[in-house]
């Protein structure tokens, strides 16, 4: 099947259902409708931000016999039930993370995605900038000897004042946990894919900088800015504004993590570095294009993006040639390719180039150990 016979639709018409369409048009793959909150919300997203027909719900998008893919990227607690509903429509899936607001129902999802037969995906993104292939890549071949520290930060300044607000901050949309399971398990993931190593362990502390927060009655957009003469509604927060993780990996390495929604003037900051016994890789999202190898006898290096330097896994989620800059949008593209080469092969390939919900159930492991580890102010170990 060629990518421009397969039809998908959205659920999910903020600001990530906008980027998956744009993503799945670029491909050539037909996103043929869209579900939203509402249906009334729905069609005046779709006008205004040039979306396809509105569905009334997921049950009648799972049930179009044209639809082959649906993508999930509504409030977090709305993904497990909606992915049960496309996987038992016979449907591909792919959800934004987290699969789920607990691994009790992520482990069901990766059973039910198995015994079905269905390709599964979950929208980690960020793994699929080039440099973080390259990455991979070198650490795989041995060039910077064994991985002993991981280290970085995921930062953002879009909830810093107490008037920010979004549907991330209500715990039963978004589940207890905020910062780590919205950006801190997208630095987890990344660290698990560069380095191919699994936490085993954790100590963390989750703290809420931001204690009360006043926003309008309805509902605000991700990133969106509250007007200054609404009528505002104070609410005590619970939910962690930043963490600070201590990690064990089970090839030995150890890590730390900063995670924060309230450190200004970091739009969507990621940093990532691993220290080997021999070399060092360092990778920067506001610098994308470039990966930092660190040596201790002879000159650093800066390896620029270039389709005719990189390794071929890393070759494979390039679009632009050296110099043209590739960014965030770029990381849907890379990633949907991958899934839809799957989707137009008929079903999931034995090793998939993509995050699966195996790697979603992973993530739920590690997430509900950092929330244990803060509440209980100890070591916790990772159960598989």
């Amino acid at each position: 099947m060629h990518l421009s016979e397969i039809k998908a639709g959205v659920v999910g018409v903020g600001f990530i259902g906008v980027a998956h369409v744009e993503a799945l048009r670029r491909l050539g793959v037909d996103v043929v409708g869209v579900v939203g909150s509402s249906p009334e919300r729905a069609r005046a997203k779709a006008e205004a931000a040039n979306l396809p027909r509105v569905y009334d719900g997921i049950e009648a998008m799972a049930a179009d016999p044209e639809i082959d893919v649906i993508h999930i990227a509504s409030p977090n607690y709305a993904h497990a039930g909606q992915a049960r509903i496309v996987l038992d429509a016979g449907k591909h899936v792919v959800c934004e993370k987290p699969l789920a607001l607990t691994s009790e129902e992520t482990a069901d999802l990766v059973a039910r995605a198995a015994t079905a037969g269905l390709v599964n995906a979950v929208c980690f993104n960020i793994r699929f900038y080039p440099n973080c292939h390259q990455a991979r890549s070198l650490v795989a071949s041995g060039d910077i000897g064994t991985p002993r520290l991981i280290s970085g930060s995921y930062l953002q300044d879009w909830l810093l004042l107490e008037t920010d607000w979004n549907w991330r901050l209500e715990s039963e949309k978004a589940g207890a946990l905020r910062a780590v399971a919205d950006i801190g398990s997208h630095w987890l993931d990344l660290a698990r894919f560069i380095t191919g190593a699994h936490v085993t362990e954790v100590m963390a502390d989750l703290h809420t900088f931001v204690k009360t927060r006043k926003h309008p009655a309805g509902p605000v957009e991700t990133f969106a800015v509250t007007g200054d003469d609404e009528e505002l509604i104070e609410e005590a927060m619970e939910s962690d504004d930043s963490a600070g993780v201590l990690l064990r990996f089970d090839n030995g390495a150890r890590g730390v993590v900063t995670i924060s929604q309230v450190s200004a003037g970091r739009k969507n900051s990621v940093s990532i570095e691993v220290d080997g016994s021999e070399s060092a890789l360092s990778w920067f999202s506001e610098n994308p294009d470039h990966l930092w190898i660190g040596h201790r006898g002879r000159p650093n290096e800066i390896l620029q993006r270039d389709p005719s330097l990189a390794s071929p896994d890393a070759a494979r989620t390039i679009g632009y040639p050296g110099g043209h800059v590739e960014g965030y949008p770029d990381t849907f593209r890379a990633l949907f390719a991958e899934v839809y080469a799957d989707v137009a092969a008929g079903g999931p390939a034995v090793d998939p180039r993509y995050p699966t919900f195996a790697d979603g159930h992973d993530a739920l492991l590690v997430t509900e150990a950092v929330a244990r580890s803060s509440q209980e102010q100890r070591w916790i170990h990772i159960e598989r």
